[in-house]
């Protein structure tokens, strides 16, 4: 099982949708139609519903880069910041979100501080506060449900053990042996009482016993 790691940031100008793609992609308007594209460009082969929830983010992606009149590089790469933070966040199913949210803003920065080769500005300073505030409203707030459908899952089998457990059952085994051993003695001592005990003559019996001696004498 993977633990949360700190990521590095890199340029993600071209990494995914090249600038051939983005041109296809430009070129569909309804949602069915970006959705059949962006699977195919980002290479989208999922089972449902998982894939229709990743293409459902790429589209809002596309959208709001749309609307926020994004050039084509800067939707290409911005799809590739998307992709690269929900890869981040699904890769262990333990709770990474500060390691998520310190990997969006360093990719953040090398975006939009012009300091070759290690960051390029594609985008300005507003423009990178809308990003912020469009991937935390539209991603990280909900990671916990991304990583539920994406991340690989865990099961924990705990076996218990309780004390007193194994004196209980050495006891019990022990009760049938002297359970026995008793029903042999009380065996054993019937006979013996038995066979000293004597008959005690009832009231009838001795007052019969005085008539008859009565009788004898008269």
């Amino acid at each position: 099982m993977e633990v949360p790691r700190t990521l590095k940031a890199k340029l993600m100008l071209w990494s995914d949708v090249s600038y051939h793609n983005m041109e296809y992609i430009d070129q569909m308007q309804s949602i069915p139609e970006l959705e059949s594209a962006l699977c195919r460009v980002l290479g989208v082969d999922l089972p449902e519903p998982r894939r229709g929830i990743l293409l459902k983010l790429y589209v809002q992606t596309v959208l709001f880069c749309r609307k926020q009149s994004f050039r084509k590089e800067q939707t290409s790469t911005l799809l590739s910041i998307i992709k690269s933070i929900h890869e981040a966040n699904i890769e262990t199913p333990l709770n990474n979100l500060e390691q998520c949210l310190d990997y969006c803003n360093e990719l953040l920065l090398c975006h939009c501080c012009h300091r070759p080769p290690f960051s390029v500005s594609f985008f300005s300073y507003q423009e990178a506060n809308c990003i912020l505030d469009y991937i935390h409203n539209s991603y990280l707030m909900h990671h916990e449900l991304y990583k539920y459908f994406f991340a690989p899952q865990v099961q924990v089998d705990l076996p218990l053990t309780y004390s007193g457990m194994e004196k209980e059952e050495s006891t019990a085994s022990e009760k049938p042996g002297s359970s026995a051993d008793n029903n042999n003695m009380e065996s054993e001592a019937e006979p013996m009482i038995s066979s000293g005990q004597q008959e005690v003559p009832t009231e009838q019996e001795e007052s019969n016993g005085d008539d008859q001696n009565s009788q004898t004498r008269v």
